[in-house]
């Protein structure tokens, strides 16, 4: 059957007005990414109405909108709980839409909730704390690494995050609290292997897309991601190291209930055990640049293809008929 689609998301060129610079900006999507998701649905057959931003969202369901499915992308502007905030509304109004729920959302954001929970699951993540002011003590040995409790792309990392005495950690702390007015995560330094995994589905029903080692020249933060050619080299990996990331993301990603698809980064510690960092159940998409696109890419499998994956399962889920063209289809089609 035909859906009407609604789409929402964060463009960046919507929140330049308030002044933001680019490292502020980069969890937004260009339009690159709308036009493409917009190109992916109409080409399956469906109705799509671009919303926007939770702003536009408030106003379009006060006014008496509705849709079928709402495809969500939107990252949301403040507080701990802003990626939860369309999902919120969504259910509020009974629309489902894709990827996962506000609880899911608002714990994987704030990565020490996240790290608490995966620890109580018996899941491997280093050891940690949350620092809320530059003078207190993290009691661990150094070197320690240090990180925005609740930012993504990786937002406030770089060289100086890396600590290796007390006065490194205080500079570090304070500049987390200045810059991001929020908690610091400290964890024990990881030396090891970097990997990002690619999760498709929800529950027992998820699968792993690829294990991707991430090979920076730099410590891999916001400069480095955002301008990683010639400075990152990405590669799938399949060795007894890459699996055991696999297995550790798969069953993490059940554990906090991530839906649809998402990705999960780690990184080995001295003795080559990965370690679980973050999950990432709102994972960018831009048919570039993004890390789960750029997975997908390396195992084969085009955006067209991995927007084709995370729409049936969400439809599947919510109990929608798939409709629309395979994506073998559409390629055949250009």
């Amino acid at each position: 059957m035909t859906m009407r689609i609604g789409l929402t998301y964060d463009l960046a060129a919507d929140w330049t007005e308030d002044g933001l610079d680019a490292e502020n900006l980069a969890e937004f999507d260009a339009p690159e990414t709308i036009t493409a998701v917009v190109k992916f649905l109409d080409r399956c057959g469906h109705r799509v109405e671009c919303i926007g931003r939770a702003q536009a969202l408030v106003s379009r369901l006060a006014e008496g909108g509705r849709w079928d499915l709402v495809f969500n992308i939107c990252e949301g502007r403040h507080g701990a709980g802003r990626e939860a905030l369309v999902p919120a509304l969504l259910e509020a109004y009974c629309v489902p839409y894709t990827f996962s729920d506000p609880l899911v959302l608002a714990v994987a954001l704030h990565k020490g909730v996240t790290k608490r929970l995966l620890r109580d699951a018996g899941l491997p993540t280093a050891p940690f704390t949350v620092l809320r002011a530059a003078g207190h003590a993290a009691n661990m040995p150094f070197p320690l690494f240090v990180k925005p409790v609740a930012e993504g792309t990786g937002k406030g990392i770089d060289g100086s995050s890396l600590c290796r005495d007390a006065d490194e950690l205080a500079a570090a702390v304070g500049r987390v609290a200045v810059r991001f007015g929020q908690e610091a995560l400290v964890e024990s330094y990881l030396p090891g292997r970097e990997f990002t995994v690619g999760v498709l589905g929800t529950g027992e029903a998820a699968r792993i897309l690829g294990v991707m080692e991430i090979l920076a020249k730099a410590t891999y933060g916001f400069a480095t991601k955002k301008d990683y050619r010639g400075r990152v080299a990405y590669r799938l990996a399949d060795d007894a190291e890459a699996r055991t990331a696999g297995r550790a993301a798969l069953a993490a990603w059940r554990v906090l209930g991530g839906r649809d698809g998402g990705r999960i980064d780690l990184k080995s510690d001295g003795e080559g055990k990965p370690m679980l960092l973050e999950i990432n159940p709102l994972a960018g998409l831009h048919p570039v640049d993004s890390d789960l696109v750029i997975l997908a890419g390396l195992a084969g499998y085009s955006h067209e293809w991995l927007l084709e994956q995370i729409f049936r399962a969400a439809c599947a889920r919510t109990g929608l008929a798939w409709t629309g063209a395979d994506w073998r289809e559409m390629q055949a089609a250009d």
